[in-house]
C-alpha cells in the first residue's frame, strides 16, 4: 500500500511540475494594450483571452517547440514558433490589417461624444457650440433626431415627449436631471459637462442595458483619469464658480462649485417678465476616484439649490399669472468596473437621488418629494473574437408623495411607491470582419402595476464599403405611466413602443456623414378626460396609440477648410398621437415637421480666439385655435435663431468669453394662450407666448491654475 502511494505521489508531482505557464502582454503598433485577443498554443485547447490591459496567463502540459497564436478581428494574426518555455512574459504586438477599416461597428447608430476616434462630437464640440451656453442637453439639440424646443429646453427625440427620454450618468439613473424653470423659460441639465469624458446619446434602439424609456436614451460617463492637479476660477455676468482637481497616486478627486444670481441680467435686457425675485441657484459636484488592482471605484455626488419669484403676462388675468419656486436636488451614485478574469468584465453600481419641490401658483400651493433608488450589475464576457455576451440585472425604488394646498380648501394628498426590476442579456457575434449581429432580450416587471413585460431586441451592420456600412434595428420598449397619473390609479399598463431603424454611416479623413431613416409605433398610452374645474383627470385608461416616422441626416467636416469645423443636421418628422386628452389623432403640439442645424467654429490664429456661429431652424408646430374649433390644425410660425460666440486668449492660462443668442432679434413664438371668454365679436382673443427677451447674452473670465501651467479652459467654452 505504501508503495502504490508513494508511486502515485511522484506521478502526481511529475503531473504538477510538468504543467507550463504561458504569460505575456497583447499591444498594438502604439503599445497600447488590446483587450479580448485570443490568445492560445496552436493544435490544443490551451489558451485565454486578455483582459482590459492586454495580459493573458494559462498553463499547459505541451512541452517542446510549439506555435503560439494570438488573433483579434480587426488585426493580422500573430504566430510564434519557439520552445514552449521562451513563451513566458512574452509580449505579442499586433498590426492593423489591411482592411482593419473594413470591421463593423454594432452600434454605429449610436451618437457619442468622447475620446472615441470615431465620436461623431468631441468634449470640445459639446461646449464651444455656440448657443449652448456650456449646457450639453443645448448642445445635443444640434444632432440629427432632436428637436429644439425653445421654450422647454429639455430632449425632444424623434416625435417623442421630454418624458420618454431616460438620462444616466455612469450607466445610473438621474431621476431629476433638469432644473426646474418657469413656463416657457428653458431649463438646464442640473450637471456641468467639464466632469465628463464621454456623452452617448441613442435615439433609438437603444441596448437591452436600458428600459423604461420609449424613445431616448442619454448615458453620460465621468473622467475616468485626472492628468494633473489644478485650479479653475470663474467670473462670469451670472455669477462666479471654483473648481479643484486633485490627484494621488492610485486616486484623484475633483471638486465644482457655483453660484449663479440672474438680478444683475435682468436689470440690463429688457426682460418682459416681472421678477420679483430673480432666479438664483448654487450648486455643487464631486468625483472622486480609487483605483483597485485592475479596477476602478467612482463616487459621484452633485447637488443644487434653486430659488425664483416671477409674474408673467396672462391673457385671462391682468395681474398676471405668479409662480414661485423652491426646488433642492440631491444626487450620488457609486461605480466600479473591473475584470473578475482575462475575459469577464464586471460594472456595478447603486444611485440615490431626492428632490423637494416647493411651488406656488396664484392660489394654490404644491409640495413634492420625489426619492429614487438604482442599483444595477452587469457582466460582459469575451468569449473570444468573434462572440461576445452580455447580462445584468437592476432594480429601482422610487416614493413621489405630493401635497396640494389649494386656496379655500382642504389639503389633497398622494403617494405613489414602485418597485422595479430588470433582467437583460445580448450576444454579439461576429460572421466576419464586414457582418455582425447584435441579439438581446430584456424582462421587466413592475410592482405598482403588476405586470411583467418581455422586450426582445434586434441589431444587424453590415460593412458594405471600406469606410461604410449599414445598419438595421428593431426593438420592443416600455415605460411606466407618470406619477402625475398613477396618483389618481394604478389600474394601468405599461406604455408601449415599437422601433424600426436603418442607418447609413460613412467616415473618412475627418467627414462624417449619416443618414437614418425611422419608423416608430405606439401601444398602449394614456388616455383620459380633464376636468376643468379641479385639473384632475377621469376616465383613465390605456386605448391611446399613434406613430412617428421620419429621416434625417447629418454632416460634419473638420478637413476641407484650414481652422474650421462645422457640422450640419436635418430631421422630417411625421408625427400623429391619440393620447391624453386629444379627441382624434393629430400631430402633438411639441411636434415640428422639419429641424436643421448649422454649428460653425472658427480658430483665429493671429488673434488667440475661436469664433463660434450656429443656425437653428424648426417649422410652425401646431396649437388649437378655439374660434375654428379644428383640433391642433393652427400652425406658428418658425423658429430661426442664430447665436455667436468667441473666445479670446489673454494669456496662456486665462481667457475671455462672450456669447449672444438670437443676435438678429428673430420674434419667435412657441403658441398662443386663449381667453376664457368671448370679446363682443363672438371670438376668443389670444396671446403669443414668446420669450421673455428677444436676445441674450453672455460674459465670463476663466482662469486655470495648474502644474503644467499651460492648461486653459478653451476646452469647456
Amino acid at each position: 500500500m505504501k508503495t502504490k502511494l508513494f508511486l502515485f505521489f511522484i506521478l502526481f508531482t511529475k503531473f504538477l511540475f510538468s504543467q507550463t505557464t504561458i504569460s505575456g502582454k497583447v499591444i498594438d503598433e502604439k503599445k497600447q494594450p488590446i483587450f479580448g485577443v485570443n490568445v492560445y498554443i496552436q493544435g490544443t485547447f490551451d489558451g485565454a483571452t486578455t483582459d482590459e490591459n492586454g495580459n493573458f496567463s494559462f498553463q499547459t502540459e505541451i512541452t517542446g517547440e510549439q506555435t503560439l497564436i494570438a488573433s483579434f478581428i480587426s488585426y493580422d494574426t500573430y504566430e510564434k514558433t519557439a520552445e514552449i518555455s521562451s513563451f513566458n512574459n512574452f509580449i505579442v504586438k499586433l498590426k492593423p490589417s489591411l482592411n482593419s477599416l473594413d470591421v463593423v461597428e454594432i452600434d454605429a447608430g449610436k451618437f457619442t461624444s468622447g475620446i472615441s476616434e470615431k465620436a461623431v462630437m468631441s468634449p470640445l464640440d459639446v461646449v464651444t457650440t455656440a448657443g449652448s451656453a456650456g449646457d450639453f442637453i443645448a448642445a445635443l439639440q444640434t444632432l440629427p433626431g432632436t428637436q429644439t424646443n425653445a421654450e422647454d429646453g429639455r430632449l425632444f427625440i424623434r416625435g417623442g415627449d421630454a418624458g420618454e427620454t431616460q438620462i444616466f450618468v455612469d450607466g445610473l439613473r438621474v431621476f431629476q436631471p433638469y432644473i426646474a424653470s418657469a413656463n416657457n423659460v428653458p431649463t438646464r441639465s442640473r450637471y456641468s459637462p467639464f466632469l465628463f469624458q464621454g456623452i452617448s446619446l441613442s435615439t433609438g434602439g437603444f441596448d437591452v442595458e436600458f428600459g423604461d424609456a420609449l424613445s431616448a436614451v442619454l448615458d453620460l460617463e465621468t473622467i475616468d483619469e485626472v492628468r494633473q492637479n489644478e485650479t479653475n476660477i470663474s467670473l462670469m455676468s451670472l455669477g462666479g464658480g471654483i473648481g479643484k482637481v486633485k490627484k494621488w497616486d492610485k486616486s484623484s478627486l475633483t471638486v465644482n462649485a457655483s453660484y449663479i444670481n440672474l438680478a444683475p441680467y435682468i436689470g440690463i435686457i429688457n426682460d418682459d417678465f416681472d421678477w420679483k425675485k430673480p432666479y438664483e441657484t448654487f450648486g455643487g459636484e464631486a468625483v472622486y476616484r480609487h483605483k483597485i488592482g485592475d479596477g476602478l471605484w467612482k463616487v459621484y455626488g452633485a447637488f443644487s439649490l434653486a430659488d425664483f419669484d416671477v409674474i408673467q403676462p396672462s391673457i385671462n388675468n391682468p395681474n398676471g399669472f405668479r409662480m414661485k419656486l423652491k426646488d433642492r436636488d440631491y444626487y450620488m451614485n457609486t461605480s466600479y468596473k473591473g475584470m473578475v478574469t482575462n475575459s469577464l468584465k464586471l460594472t456595478t453600481g447603486i444611485s440615490f437621488s431626492y428632490n423637494h419641490k416647493n411651488i406656488h401658483f396664484d392660489d394654490t400651493n404644491v409640495k413634492t418629494d420625489n426619492i429614487g433608488v438604482h442599483a444595477k450589475v452587469k457582466l460582459k464576457h469575451n468569449i473570444n473574437s468573434m462572440l461576445k455576451l452580455q447580462y445584468g440585472a437592476e432594480t429601482f425604488y422610487t416614493d413621489y408623495d405630493e401635497h396640494v394646498f389649494p386656496f379655500n380648501s382642504n389639503e389633497i394628498k398622494a403617494n405613489v411607491q414602485d418597485n422595479y426590476s430588470a433582467l437583460f442579456t445580448d450576444a454579439t457575434f461576429f460572421f466576419s470582419q464586414k457582418l455582425a449581429t447584435k441579439i438581446g432580450v430584456r424582462g421587466q416587471y413592475s410592482e405598482i402595476l403588476d405586470a411583467f413585460r418581455v422586450a426582445p431586441r434586434f441589431n444587424l451592420a453590415y460593412k458594405w464599403m471600406k469606410n461604410s456600412q449599414i445598419s438595421a434595428s428593431y426593438g420592443l420598449f416600455f415605460q411606466k405611466p407618470d406619477n402625475d397619473i398613477l396618483k389618481y390609479t394604478t389600474d394601468l399598463r405599461f406604455r408601449e413602443a415599437i422601433h424600426y431603424t436603418i442607418n447609413l454611416d460613412w467616415n473618412k479623413n475627418n467627414r462624417i456623414f449619416r443618414a437614418n431613416a425611422f419608423y416608430k409605433s405606439y401601444n398602449d398610452l394614456i388616455k383620459y378626460q380633464e376636468t376643468l374645474t379641479d385639473f384632475t383627470f377621469e376616465n383613465i385608461n390605456n386605448s391611446g396609440d399613434g406613430y412617428v416616422k421620419g429621416f434625417d441626416f447629418f454632416w460634419k467636416d473638420s478637413k476641407s477648410i484650414k481652422n474650421l469645423q462645422y457640422w450640419a443636421s436635418y430631421t422630417f418628422t411625421d408625427s400623429k398621437r391619440d393620447y391624453k386628452d386629444y379627441p382624434e389623432l393629430a400631430q402633438p403640439n411639441f411636434v415640428s415637421k422639419h429641424n436643421f442645424s448649422l454649428v460653425t467654429k472658427y480658430w483665429l490664429g493671429k488673434l488667440k480666439s475661436q469664433v463660434g456661429l450656429t443656425y437653428n431652424f424648426t417649422s410652425g408646430r401646431p396649437y388649437t385655435n378655439p374660434n375654428t374649433g379644428d383640433f391642433l390644425s393652427g400652425r406658428t410660425k418658425g423658429y430661426n435663431n442664430i447665436s455667436l460666440n468667441w473666445s479670446f486668449l489673454l494669456t496662456q492660462q486665462k481667457i475671455l468669453y462672450f456669447s449672444a443668442t438670437n443676435i438678429f432679434g428673430f420674434k419667435n413664438v412657441f403658441g398662443y394662450e386663449y381667453s376664457d371668454q368671448v370679446n363682443i365679436q363672438g371670438e376668443f382673443d389670444r396671446m403669443a407666448i414668446t420669450p421673455s427677451a428677444d436676445r441674450g447674452f453672455f460674459v465670463g473670465f476663466f482662469w486655470t491654475i495648474s502644474d503644467d501651467k499651460t492648461t486653459n479652459q478653451l476646452d469647456n467654452l
